[in-house]
Parts: C-alpha cells; sequence; structure tokens
C-alpha cells in the first residue's frame, strides 16, 4: 500500500481523504464508507479478541 493510496481498498487518495484511527495508529481512507467499513472490521477484531481472551485460549 502507497502512502496516496486508500487502506481499505487501494483508489488514489484526494482532498477529500478522511483519517481514521484504527489500534493507535492513524490510517486514511478515500471515502466514508471505506472508514466504516474498517472501523467495523478494528470492532470485530477486538469481539473476537475479548472472547478468546474470556474463554482461556
Amino acid at each position: 500500500m502507497k502512502d496516496n493510496t486508500c487502506a481499505v481498498c487501494d483508489c488514489e487518495l484526494d482532498d477529500t481523504r478522511i483519517a481514521v484511527k484504527i489500534g493507535g495508529k492513524t490510517v486514511e481512507v478515500c471515502c466514508e464508507e471505506c472508514a466504516t467499513v474498517l472501523r467495523e472490521a478494528e470492532a470485530a477484531a477486538r469481539a473476537v479478541a475479548a472472547t478468546a481472551a474470556h474463554s482461556g485460549h
């Protein structure tokens, strides 16, 4: 992934880019739809990690 492409879809970023903080790191995406995808993926990953921690795995 290049610095000037979306972290989700790899499209070229322009002036409408959106900064999203994920896991303490800021990444840039091209639109609100990609920002939502990224946020939902992080939430799902956290839920899986929390479930694994509670089940002892």
